[in-house]
């Protein structure tokens, strides 16, 4: 039913990322008919896996947090998390690995935090570690409200929960980094690099990151959550529960234009000619495609201004193996002594001449052994460059600078995988256009990065963003909460259009009915 009760509006989504698949499903929540077209085989966007002898690999995003967002879909759909998904929620954080053969195992709970790290460097820095998680706590619940929830986060807002909140002061210094605010607390630069490290889940550099970043420790901290079907299991069962409610998928559908008719979007020509018509449309991908005309000139007039800086990209390995050496747990990180040795390249378009590599052991902290035979899969990131060209045999020196730097913590794998692994930031911008490879979106560098990624709403009536690129930003859990911001802002379109429909009787104001689209019975 549509808005007001009659045939169902249409609505299409362009691309079936985290961010797309959760819009789709609110759409459809709303009363919309929506169909879902991607360029890919299948759904997942980022959150794409390759074939091993061990089962698919994830070659996307690994980390799940927040899974309240996660839930809110499946109960929009008319089922839990628990009937589509076995999502296990890890004890570990994370492993951390040093040159100089320390390590450092972080957990949930805080007391385990501080006997670790008490035994890792000593009363002090764990006492250090205690005053930065409560600034980081206080950070997290300041900021949700006004800036992850909100559809536009406002200066003056967060602003006015500073000023009642002094013991934020710390960390919203303008001009102060992450790695700026680390170094006041710890004095072990260890610590440092590790709390640092979350300025690249979000795409940016420690020391280029503003501080207020150190927020992203504590929606970790909060949880952490591996699903035993992989990140892209997690978008096959997003898909399903889609299609539950109606939704249409068509995949290896490239979308080549978006049509507006009289100063509104109409409809969404894809590639043969053919136009899908819709009231309102939804883009899930990199907004600087949109910019660059990738969707045609109604799209590119939509997002005012220039492009931002592209966040960071990767390279990434994706393979089943069998590891022998260094005790893998989940998620893991092989620190290098020097990050200047890592993010001194990236700042010049190369490679990271000692890089820090991220590995996540696909298969361990679920329970019962998944893996076939000692076989086991892993993802291994290193960070990149957006928006430069490959270096000569790219290949062979990303090999080496991951797996022989490895084998310096002992870590070996048999057999070594092949080229198919292997996905480049080459690889990532001709899979997502507009990207020019990077995995984030826009860059969140800069003290005022969080308030100029785009938000849901674009000057084209009918055209909304969803995913990572669009606000409230990078991570699984912000582009579902992306789809949040545009499902409210298609509701109050509508209210506004209900207040100023005339009906037929005079001086009445007509109201849209509520619907609930096609939710499956329990």
């Amino acid at each position: 039913m549509g808005p007001a009760g009659g045939k169902a509006e249409k609505a299409v989504v362009i691309g079936a990322g985290m961010g797309g698949l959760a819009a789709a499903i609110r759409l459809s929540a709303l009363g919309f008919d929506v169909t879902v077209i991607d360029m890919a085989e299948g759904p997942g966007g980022k959150a794409r896996a390759l074939p091993s002898a061990a089962g698919p690999v994830d070659t996307g995003p690994t980390v799940l947090t927040m899974r309240a967002v996660l839930d809110e879909l499946f109960i929009l759909c008319g089922t839990r998390t628990d009937d589509c998904l076995d999502l296990v929620p890890l004890p570990e954080l994370a492993r951390h690995w040093w040159p100089d053969g320390s390590q450092l195992d972080l957990f949930t709970n805080v007391d385990a935090n501080m006997a670790a790290i008490t035994a890792f460097a000593g009363a002090r820095e764990a006492d250090a570690f205690r005053r930065f998680d409560r600034l980081a706590s206080a950070l997290f619940a300041a900021f949700d409200a006004p800036v992850m929830q909100a559809a536009k986060p406002r200066l003056s807002t967060i602003a006015a929960t500073a000023l009642r909140q002094p013991r934020l002061w710390p960390a919203l210094v303008p001009g102060l980094s992450l790695t700026g605010l680390l170094r006041q607390f710890f004095r072990d630069p260890r610590l440092v690099q590790l709390f640092g490290r979350y300025a690249t889940y979000v795409g940016g550099r420690p020391d280029h990151t503003p501080a207020v970043l150190s927020l992203v420790w504590r929606a970790e901290a909060a949880g952490v959550w591996a699903a035993r079907q992989g990140m892209h299991g997690v978008a096959l069962a997003l898909s399903r529960a889609a299609e539950s409610r109606g939704v249409r998928f068509r995949y290896a559908t490239r979308a080549r234009r978006i049509v507006r008719q009289s100063g509104r979007v109409s409809g969404v020509e894809i590639e043969g000619g053919a136009t899908l018509p819709c009231a309102v449309c939804v883009f899930n991908g990199d907004p600087a495609a949109l910019r660059t005309g990738h969707l045609g000139p109604a799209a590119q007039d939509a997002l005012p201004g220039r492009a931002a800086k592209p966040s960071l990209s990767a390279w990434v390995w994706a393979f089943a193996a069998q590891p022998k050496g260094a005790d893998l747990c989940h998620h893991n990180v092989f620190f290098t002594a020097d990050p200047a040795a890592e993010f001194g390249p990236i700042a010049k378009g190369s490679m990271p001449t000692d890089p820090t590599l991220y590995i996540c052991a696909q298969d361990r902290g679920l329970g019962p052994a998944t893996a076939t035979a000692h076989t086991e899969r892993f993802e291994i990131i290193m960070n990149g460059p957006a928006g430069h060209a490959p270096p000569p045999q790219e290949e062979d020196q990303c090999r080496t600078r991951t797996f022989q730097r490895l084998k310096t913590f002992g870590l070996t794998f048999t057999p070594d995988p092949d080229s198919a692994a292997l996905t480049t930031p080459a690889t990532l911008a001709r899979r997502y256009p507009g990207s020019q490879g990077a995995i984030y979106g826009q860059t969140p560098e800069g003290s005022l990065a969080a308030f100029q990624r785009p938000t849901a709403r674009t000057t084209l009536p009918g055209l909304f963003l969803a995913g990572g690129g669009a606000h409230p930003g990078a991570g699984v859990p912000m582009a579902i909460l992306s789809a949040r911001h545009v499902a409210a802002a298609i509701t109050q379109d509508r209210i506004s259009a209900s207040k100023s429909a005339p009906t037929a009787t005079p001086g009445g104001m007509s109201t849209a009915s509520r619907t609930t689209g096609r939710a499956p019975s329990r």
